[in-house]
């Protein structure tokens, strides 16, 4: 398949000896602490080494919300300012990152203090209440609450006092008003607390949607109030001219992440240290930019490929849905092979000449006796039926499906030759040739060594293995995106792909 710019995760040898330098500090510090701690105690209880185990296990799993500004997807690729700050927290550390989805804040905090999350990282005003459940970083931002109103209709024509008139721009006018909040969410507890502060009744009804929704409702006129973060509400604004965000129900506020409370001590200064220095730079800047003040945003979510409001990838969903049939993959993954290599354009050529969404060379169309050119739904067909005979190759190597699927993508970019001379190298040198991570992918990136690819064992020669190892990466981390965010009717792999 053609060469592609995919995602940068090699870093520099410089930068990885800083980062190691980095990490191995903090954990011998956390060793001597834990050290001092025990000695101190004269106990023989064991110290949970948090970061460590993170560190460790090579993988930070965080919860977050999806909407418009935390996490979505739009045009095939996943984004949101929560993803992106995790992005560059897992960075900073060398890990990977495992997301999953939770939108109540309640059932996101059950999820962080069972161990299913080392990290909840959404939107949390920090309150008293919540400091019960979890401990809170550093703030990621500030922001206050505001009533979320309609409009009139003809606001258009009227003056700013004119229109003020017609809406609540004091909070004393709230009184006896029914507004729509989450349930158990920081914007119930501030309209319980403004109730008793003007000495009179709010009529709050909590409810198991999100803020979004909530303002979308407003904008549709099925309700008449919600409550939301003045920065959420401003973006929803941009998309909802006829609703009105103008009006603060609260003071300034602070957002922050969470980790448990007992055992936690370490992530909790990684991520303190991290979000003081990171919140100073110019990337941070643009970052928040990018999301709370985008004039676009109003674009995206209104676009077809916008999926949180569509449940569309691309334009190509219903073709990739029944091309997966044939090889029996989630449609959702063959998805994310499509954006990787083409992006979802159907005319796109690389320099070395494979074209369409599936990317498929002349060579290869032609044995299958397809005309890749004459319509994406041909080029699909040449990259299902290039796929099934990548799986006659391997389904008889490799029994593990999940694993199968890492192979069958790696030889969609590199050939099936060089990957089965990694698999004989892998199992020459002690390691597993039926597993990718960590084993045979490793033997790939060194067949550009003379010392391996002149071993008597391989066959197919030289091979620059780094962009099939990235591709398969990339392949299967953005399928974990899509099955956060795309509903499908069978089982999803993506959790067992990942792993």
């Amino acid at each position: 398949m053609h060469p592609d710019f995919f995602r940068a995760w090699v870093l520099t040898k410089r930068n990885i000896l800083i980062r190691k330098t980095i990490v191995f500090f903090v954990l011998l510090t956390a060793h001597f602490i834990s050290c001092s701690e025990s000695r101190n105690e004269n106990t023989n209880t064991t110290v949970s080494f948090d970061l460590e185990a993170v560190i460790s296990r090579g993988k930070l799993t965080a919860v977050t919300d999806f909407n418009s500004t935390s996490y979505f997807l739009y045009k095939g690729e996943p984004m949101g300012f929560h993803l992106e700050l995790l992005q560059n927290f897992t960075g900073y550390l060398g890990v990977d990152l495992e997301i999953i989805t939770e939108n109540h804040p309640d059932r996101a905090i059950d999820m962080l203090n069972s161990g299913k999350a080392d990290l909840l990282a959404m939107g949390l005003t920090v309150n008293s209440s919540r400091k019960k459940a979890i401990r809170f970083t550093e703030p990621i931002m500030e922001t206050r609450q505001v009533l979320v109103q309609r409009k009139p209709r003809n606001w258009k024509s009227m003056t700013e006092s004119n229109l003020d008139r017609h809406l609540i721009r004091n909070q004393l006018e709230i009184a006896h008003k029914t507004i729509y909040v989450q349930e158990n969410s920081a914007h119930a507890v501030r309209l319980k607390s403004l109730a008793s502060e003007i000495g009179d009744t709010i009529n709050i009804i909590e409810v198991p949607l999100e803020p979004e929704e909530l303002i979308r409702s407003v904008a549709k006129g099925e309700i008449e109030y919600t409550v939301s973060d003045e920065n959420v509400a401003r973006v929803n604004a941009t998309y909802y001219p006829d609703i009105d965000v103008n009006t603060p129900v609260s003071f300034m506020q602070k957002i922050a992440w969470g980790v448990r409370k007992n055992d936690s001590d370490r992530l909790l200064e990684a991520l303190d240290s991290w979000i003081a220095g990171y919140r100073k730079t110019k990337d941070f800047a643009l970052l928040y930019a990018k999301y709370f003040r985008n004039s676009r945003s109003g674009l995206i979510v209104k676009s077809d490929y916008y999926s949180l409001g569509t449940g569309k990838i691309s334009k190509w969903d219903d073709q990739l849905k029944k091309a997966s049939d044939e090889i029996n993959w989630d449609w959702r993954l063959l998805a994310s092979l499509v954006c990787q290599e083409s992006r979802f354009d159907p005319s796109v050529e690389s320099w070395a000449g494979a074209y369409g969404l599936m990317q498929i060379m002349p060579e290869t169309a032609d044995r299958f006796g397809v005309d890749i050119k004459v319509s994406p739904e041909n080029n699909i067909k040449a990259g299902i039926m290039y796929i099934n005979w990548l799986h006659t190759i391997f389904d008889p190597k490799i029994e593990d499906e999940q694993e199968r699927i890492k192979f069958i993508l790696a030889s969609y970019n590199a050939g099936p030759g060089h990957v089965i001379d990694a698999m004989k190298l892998a199992e020459k040198n002690g390691m597993d040739p039926h597993k990718w991570n960590g084993n045979v992918e490793k033997w790939l990136l060194k067949k550009s060594d003379p010392l391996y690819y002149n071993d008597t064992v391989v066959k197919s020669g030289y091979f620059k293995g780094t962009e099939s190892v990235n591709f398969v990466r990339a392949i299967l981390e953005r399928y974990e995106h899509y099955s956060n965010m795309i509903p499908v009717t069978v089982p999803s792999l993506a959790q067992s792909l990942g792993s």
